[in-house]
């Protein structure tokens, strides 16, 4: 589909994700917790859903606790968190309650959505929030959350939950109108993001937010894998998501890549986290890429890291380059033990069999 065609079908986006980071939305005095919530408003009045996904906790918390600056120590990232989540809830209560428009806050992790019951109980108890006519208000849970705070950022998250919730659209709102090419211009669209990945800038340290225009096209990456448009966009424009929605250029448009990923398959990719990796030899790759088999034993050269039976893990081709994730069906030190057998000597070798395969190609994602 092009571009032009692409614009026009957001107009009947159902269901929207919306992702405003710290910088954004604590910009100014007040933030930008009003315009959010007028915005939002008005697409709600258009019959749409809209989720929010929003940073700011440590950002509004830290001040609370007489700290000058974000710390950098875990105890007191945790802590400002904990400080400020509450202040940003109440932010935007105060701004919906113009509108007369109930929020609710959600609090996740990667690892509270890992295990597939909690991934589907979150799904129904964000689909009840939406039936009774709530914006939830997802951040990540960074008081508990050690590796989030470390290393995550809200984009990916974001990007888990337009998966999580079944969205038409991802919008990732940041302080400049898109991405930005050699000149400064903004591009209107990107069909591959590996295409335009030299274009990020350095991301500022030392600032209150993580993510950056990298985390933003990775997060665009994953979603486009799930059949979903992408548009990173312009906070300060106090009318982005309503133009966005009625079909007008703005920010830039990340196309849907390949045929989508099942809810399921998109979980095993992008939600879960690998425990450990499997190096698979020339015959395995073109199997699985050309074919797209399941793993057989005798494609293993080896196996790295700790993990059991259905754990997920990360498969290496020869050249260290990862071409899938799946579920392995045996534990590590049983995949040590068949590596480069044949299927019919799994049981002799560890004593029990659950089939032929390592990775089922049902449990089985190519990158």
């Amino acid at each position: 589909m092009s571009e032009k065609n692409l614009r026009e079908e957001l107009r009947e986006a159902r269901r929207i994700v919306v992702k405003i980071g710290t910088k954004s939305i604590t910009a100014g005095d007040r933030g930008r917790f009003a315009d959010v919530a007028r915005q939002v408003a008005s697409l709600r009045a258009e019959g749409r859903q809209v989720v929010i996904v929003s940073s700011g906790a440590i950002a509004l918390g830290f001040p609370r606790l007489g700290l000058k600056a974000r710390p950098t120590q875990m105890a007191e990232l945790q802590a400002s968190a904990a400080a400020g989540q509450s202040r940003l809830m109440h932010a935007y209560e105060e701004a919906f309650a113009t509108y007369g428009i109930e929020v609710a806050q959600v609090l996740l992790t990667h690892d509270g959505i890992s295990d597939r019951d909690l991934y589907l109980n979150a799904r129904a108890a964000l689909d009840a929030l939406l039936a009774h006519a709530c914006v939830p208000i997802i951040n990540e849970n960074d008081t508990v959350a050690v590796d989030e705070i470390r290393f995550g950022d809200n984009d990916q998250l974001a990007a888990m939950v337009a998966a999580l919730v079944g969205a038409d659209l991802l919008v990732l709102l940041t302080d400049v109108e898109g991405l930005l090419d050699e000149g400064g211009a903004r591009i209107a669209t990107v069909h591959d993001v590996e295409h335009v990945r030299r274009l990020v800038r350095p991301h500022e340290a030392g600032g209150l937010s993580l993510g950056g225009m990298e985390s933003k096209l990775e997060a665009a990456r994953r979603a486009s894998l799930r059949g979903l448009p992408v548009v990173i966009a312009d906070a300060r424009d106090p009318g982005v998501l309503p133009q966005l929605l009625a079909g007008s250029e703005v920010g830039t448009l990340v196309l849907p890549h390949g045929s989508p990923l099942a809810s399921r398959k998109h979980w095993i990719a992008y939600t879960l986290k690998p425990r450990g990796s499997l190096l698979v030899d020339p015959g395995a790759v073109r199997a699985l890429v050309e074919r797209q088999s399941s793993l057989l034993p005798a494609g293993v050269l080896g196996v790295r890291g700790d993990f059991g039976q259905g754990d997920p893990v990360s498969v290496l081709a020869p050249d260290g380059r990862e071409i899938a994730r799946g579920l392995c069906r045996y534990g590590m030190q049983e995949v040590a033990r068949v590596a480069g057998a044949k299927g019919s000597a799994i049981a002799a070798r560890i004593g029990h069999y659950v089939g032929d395969e390592i990775i089922h190609r049902d449990d089985l994602v190519l990158l």
